[in-house]
């Protein structure tokens, strides 16, 4: 994911052709059974493979600590050292950019009393022409939105006087940070193609915009979603030492001492501690992978790149599903001698569909054969529908078993740097992103992972806490630790 955002596991759903069936041709028939036995064996996550992608992903952080390209793992610098206490006050604005829609949001910080006492957001689309457009044209269109929002603040937000408004800017695509208020744009992800801002200080950009649009406002801190998430929850809980999000994308950060990231060559913090970006999506060791991964990875847009994104994000574990099901239909007639074309669609089944029918808890499974119809176009009965939720079981047991070991594996990290400062005390983990927040068999096998490997008494003070949208109001609370007044 490489800084990218992850929140939103809802996607829309490509439109669906009205099915027109094939014939299935069968070299030899195959019942679906051993299809399915070969999957569930290919997906296992015993405790010895959970606790070697742990022992794989420590690893690999200190190797990305040490040197830029170490490994798989870019563990980005954020340049956040000072963390909010909970002392700040004022007005503060937050922008967060990483998708289709930006969300712009105020806050009337009170100190350690009042803590936050206002918030207004608010949600714009982008249009589609714009995420084609120039620079200058994205950035105009965002400062007028910014603006527009600004007018309206009245009621219980106030500037103190002699201030200029500061904004927290959550921009959410690949980004080269170069301090707390500059980064590079590396290039455009998730469908945007603006000319003119690769290689280019994104906060210089909205600045610019700002300025041209006559809005007295600055940025004091550029962050990805997932720092805005950790900074939020540890607003409120001094504990909270990792974040995660699992959404459309995934990605972790965590608090870490300046002085064993080699790659920092002595630049110190004032506060000895910094946040550090995994971009855990581009992991890839030992995990257990099937042919429909490999397909499946084979035909995205970055073969061979973000596999454990592609493992345990909300944007694949549907298509996984889809690609299994088809098998079992090519092969096994599983929906009758007849495969739809719909179901050869990629990416029609969304993990929402999955979610919705891994819930259905009716006798005859009828949300399930009603999904079948609807979205992949094909008729099912009671076995087949129970064939259907054991896929998507296998599926998300081993996404969330995954990312359990994952976030076992940063804090193992920690841990090895800082003897029982994170096992022998509370520790929060703090979690965002529509998966992991709708998905409550994925929450559960995530959280049943965790426990696994650092046993029962161990388990009990690593604390996995749902943060929903920490990211926004965690944006603003970094321009104000940051604050340039």
């Amino acid at each position: 994911m490489s800084v990218s955002a992850v929140g939103s596991f809802w996607l829309s759903p490509s439109p669906g052709k009205l099915p027109r069936p094939r014939m299935v041709v069968r070299s030899s028939a195959v019942s679906v059974a051993p299809i399915l036995t070969h999957l569930q064996k290919q997906c296992a996550t015993p405790l010895p493979v959970l606790r070697h992608v742990a022992d794989a992903m420590a690893a690999d952080m200190r190797a990305g600590l040490a040197v830029d390209g170490g490994s798989d793992l870019k563990m980005i610098l954020s340049y956040v050292d000072t963390f909010p206490t909970g002392n700040e006050k004022g007005l503060f604005y937050a922008l967060d950019l990483g998708g289709t829609n930006f969300r712009v949001l105020r806050v009337q910080l009170g100190g350690k009393d009042e803590r936050v006492i206002a918030t207004e957001f608010e949600q714009v689309t982008i249009p589609q022409e714009l995420m084609f457009g120039t620079s200058e044209e994205l950035f105009d269109f965002i400062a007028c939105g910014l603006a527009n929002f600004a007018k309206k603040e009245g009621g219980k937000f106030h500037l103190p006087s002699g201030r200029k408004r500061e904004i927290g800017f959550t921009f959410s695509f690949p980004v080269k940070q170069t301090s707390i208020d500059s980064g590079i744009l590396m290039k455009w992800t998730k469908g945007f193609a603006v000319s003119g801002t690769a290689g280019r200080d994104v906060v210089a950009c909205l600045n610019e915009a700002m300025e041209r649009q006559g809005l007295d406002m600055q940025v004091s801190a550029l962050v990805n979603d997932t720092v805005g998430t950790l900074a939020g929850a540890r607003y409120w809980d001094d504990d909270v030492m990792v974040a995660v999000i699992l959404g459309t994308g995934t990605n972790a950060c965590y608090v870490e001492r300046t002085d064993v990231i080699p790659k920092l060559q002595g630049q110190m913090s004032s506060s000895g501690r910094t946040i550090i970006s995994t971009e855990w999506g581009a992991f890839s060791n030992g995990l257990p992978l099937t042919e429909f991964d490999r397909d499946m990875d084979a035909a995205s847009i970055n073969p061979g790149e973000q596999i454990f994104e592609k493992t345990i994000s909300g944007m694949y574990l549907g298509e996984i599903v889809r690609r299994v099901l088809l098998k079992m239909a090519e092969a096994g007639a599983l929906f009758g001698e007849y495969v739809s074309e719909r179901l050869s669609t990629p990416f029609i089944l969304r993990t929402p569909d999955i979610c919705a029918m891994h819930q259905d808890n009716s006798d005859h499974l009828d949300a399930v054969g009603a999904i079948l119809y609807d979205v992949a176009g094909v008729k099912s009965d009671l076995s087949v529908r129970k064939t259907v939720v054991e896929v998507c079981d296998t599926i998300v047991k081993r996404g969330g078993r995954l990312a359990g070991a994952g976030i076992v594996g940063i804090l193992q990290k920690m841990e090895e740097d800082s003897k029982d400062l994170i096992f022998g005390k509370r520790t929060v983990v703090a979690m965002d992103g529509g998966l992991y927040e709708n998905y409550p068999q994925y929450r559960r096998y995530l959280k049943e992972a965790v426990t696994e490997l650092l046993g029962l008494e161990m388990s009990k003070n690593v604390v996995i806490e749902h943060s929903k949208d920490g990211s926004g109001i965690g944006a603003a609370l970094l321009a104000a630790s940051n604050s340039k007044y």
